[in-house]
């Protein structure tokens, strides 16, 4: 089973940072941006296609990431000086990059990389003359995990934390409170000088920026870009961020991050457990949607649950004292009778 669930946690981890992406237009902005379907096939395609022509791996990475971060403005942009709904505008943005994504996949479907060096086969050179694969491997033989190598858990978990981390601290910089303020009440902000055309293409163009990264690393994980491979992902990213809130709670900024985090890590398990149990790979996205009804009723029926039952503890209280009221008048009923009774 942990040999199984070993994969799912790797890729969780890389999914996470798209999933980040998600929670800053969806929570922070509360803007239902649709463009992540599109940019992350941008941000592989643009990495992909570097790769294939000899490019630096981190270099192509970034311009993965820059590529995504350009998509989001633009989304911004349309919405703000466009004055278009926020739905449509992003509909309209996912719909022109799948043509701008075959363009720059010089309208090839698939781009294989197979023999290209990626960011992850640069970082296991360096991480195999260390040796730690083997105290790792010994450390957990007893449990049946022994992965071909750490180097790429390791590497995605110091990129995540990295950008978990940024994400935190621009959130508490005066640009990122205003952001977040900007998603709460545009009016409020407003009446401060703020301009909020500008922090919705900003706060948008991060968002993506994230996204775009995230298909990035995946298309170097799984050794090859897709032009369908972003299909569904504002769903994957949406249950992420609900069944993470769901599990570990919103009460600051660093635990809601740290939970979209872990909500992108149990999905890829749940998804990987399901396909272990014999459901199809066609399945998936109704399982994924199962998974966000879940996460989203399960917390509303708890909530009704615990509210039931303050209101029951509440009247049983009442009750008690009710009934001790009625028992104490009783006693002084009584006493006022025998006091009579003596005079």
């Amino acid at each position: 089973m942990f040999s199984i669930m070993f994969p799912a946690v790797e890729s969780g981890v890389i999914y996470a940072i798209m999933a980040l992406g998600v929670y800053l237009s969806f929570r922070i902005l509360d803007f239902p941006d649709l463009t992540v379907d599109g940019s992350f096939v941008t941000g592989a395609g643009v990495a992909a296609i570097m790769l294939f022509n000899g490019q630096s791996p981190i270099l192509a990475t970034l311009a993965g990431m820059g590529s995504g971060f350009i998509a989001g403005c633009i989304t911004g942009v349309l919405h703000t000086k466009g004055k278009i709904n926020p739905l449509l505008s992003g509909i309209l943005m996912m719909i022109a990059l799948y043509s701008i994504n075959l363009r720059i996949m010089q309208d090839r479907p698939n781009i294989p990389l197979l023999n290209q060096g990626t960011i992850f086969s640069q970082f296991e050179g360096y991480w195999d003359k260390l040796g730690i694969d083997e105290a790792l491997s010994s450390m957990f033989a007893g449990i049946g995990l022994k992965p071909s190598t750490w180097s790429i858990m390791f590497l995605m978990i110091i990129i995540t934390l990295t950008i978990k981390f940024f994400t935190d601290w621009f959130l508490k910089t005066e640009i990122g409170l205003a952001l977040r303020a900007t998603g709460d009440n545009q009016q409020m902000i407003r009446s401060f000088s703020a301009d909020t055309n500008t922090l919705t293409v900003l706060g948008l163009g991060v968002s993506n920026a994230f996204v775009a990264l995230s298909g990035a690393l995946i298309a170097q994980y799984n050794s090859f870009a897709d032009i369908g491979m972003g299909l569904g992902m504002i769903i994957i990213g949406l249950a992420s961020v609900i069944i993470g809130e769901a599990l570990f709670g919103t009460k600051t900024i660093m635990r809601t991050t740290l939970a979209v985090i872990g909500g992108a890590i149990i999905y890829r398990i749940v998804i990987s457990i399901a396909l272990k149990f014999g459901f199809n790979p066609g399945d998936m996205k109704l399982i994924t949607a199962s998974l966000v009804v879940i996460a989203l009723i399960l917390p509303k029926i708890l909530d009704n649950q615990k509210e039931r039952n303050r209101k029951k503890r509440k009247r049983l209280d009442f009750e008690k004292i009710y009934a001790m009221g009625q028992e104490k008048e009783g006693e002084n009923v009584a006493s006022t009778k025998s006091d009579s009774q003596s005079f």
